[in-house]
């Protein structure tokens, strides 16, 4: 297909097979390539604002996986599939659907156990999401969004804020947000949880 998509740190590279899943074939640009994402992300943001989600809901594979589709749908024909490939980041491509479901259970004691606060309820769900890397792309912004979902309609608090940056461009923003999730890697999540409500 020759669609060239410079990574940025952090990101991680699509296969030849993955980007054939584009359905929009006129984008030959990164640019053009966010552009159409972002507009379906909206979409799906639109989406979780006109429904509530409860905790039975949310915690749940399908939730996750139909989050994902919601988000990308309009532009890759594997929106909500889990990976088949392996990446530089992630558990291996068998691992994803019982990494998942111990995370979702993980969340669903957190929750009921009231084991952390709200805000690192959400926070760690986050990192644990995004670490596992579900899907080809766009694991960061599901991340996000997911918990987005569980600290608003869970918890009944606000969004968090990321910064207040748009983390998919190169900059200070992206920077602090890495790094933030490298600690978290190392088992620190404050740095995480306070970017977050930045």
């Amino acid at each position: 297909m020759g669609l060239e998509l410079p990574l940025q740190p952090g990101q991680t590279q699509l296969d030849e097979e993955e980007k054939e899943g584009l359905l929009i074939r006129s984008i030959s640009t990164q640019a053009e390539l966010n552009e159409a994402e972002q507009l379906n992300v909206q979409e799906a943001v639109q989406w979780t604002l006109k429904r509530k989600h409860k905790a039975d809901d949310i915690f749940t594979e399908a939730f996750v996986r139909n989050l994902h589709k919601r988000m990308f749908e309009d532009v890759w024909q594997w929106a909500g599939e889990f990976r088949k490939t392996n990446k530089n980041i992630g558990v291996d491509k068998f691992e994803i659907a019982v990494s998942l479901k111990q995370l979702l259970d993980d969340g669903r004691i957190w929750m009921l156990e009231k084991t952390y606060s709200p805000d690192e309820i959400a926070v760690r769900f986050k990192h644990r999401i995004v670490s596992i890397h579900c899907f080809p792309n766009g694991n960061g912004r599901h991340s996000r969004l997911i918990a987005d979902i569980i600290i608003n309609h869970i918890f009944q608090d606000q969004v968090f804020s990321w910064g207040g940056r748009d983390l998919g461009k190169k900059g200070e923003g992206r920077t602090q947000y890495l790094n933030a999730l490298r600690e978290a890697d190392k088992l620190n999540i404050s740095p995480l949880l306070i970017f977050a409500r930045s």
